[in-house]
């Protein structure tokens, strides 16, 4: 987890303003000022566009009755990329931007689904595994709950 904390708030940050710099060498400084101003603009924009469309398609998959996975990766997917697309930097601007277009997006959420399917598998989670029992605390804790809701008695545990 420090090593990501260090890329994110360190690295970045250093290799933006290094690009940043570069390319106020190569156009001028006012270009590419006007550049980083355009690309938040067009990230505003495309953040607005590709929101309300995914916002549509996951309120159509919650009315259809079935899970919207992908509707909320899809979701995530332009939040992210409009944040980065709104901070100043031409790196997370192509980052914004590939998170953004739905080919490229649908590229991210696969390698998402892949990453938590194999952390689920390593955890040792199963999928369909029967019924999970919840113990509360409180009065009810002795009483283990199946997935239904429904209670089972059994013989209380004695403390020593």
């Amino acid at each position: 987890m420090l090593p990501l904390l260090l890329i994110l708030f360190v690295a970045v940050p250093v290799a933006e303003l290094y690009v940043i710099i570069k390319v106020g060498q190569w156009i001028g400084v006012l270009p590419t000022v006007a550049l980083l101003v355009a690309d938040s603009m067009a990230g505003a924009l495309l953040l607005r566009a590709q929101g309300r469309s995914a916002w549509r398609r996951f309120t159509a998959a919650v009315a259809e009755g079935r899970v919207p996975t992908r509707e909320v990766l899809d979701g995530v997917c332009v939040i992210a990329g409009g944040l980065a697309m709104l901070a100043p930097g031409f790196i997370t601007d192509a980052v914004g931007i590939l998170l953004l277009l739905p080919p490229t997006r649908a590229v991210f959420r696969r390698v998402a689904l892949a990453n938590v399917a194999t952390r689920m598998a390593a955890q040792g989670a199963s999928w369909g595994a029967g019924r999970m029992r919840a113990r509360w605390s409180g009065p009810a804790a002795r009483r283990p709950y199946d997935v239904d809701g429904t209670a089972r008695e059994h013989e209380p545990e004695r403390l020593p």
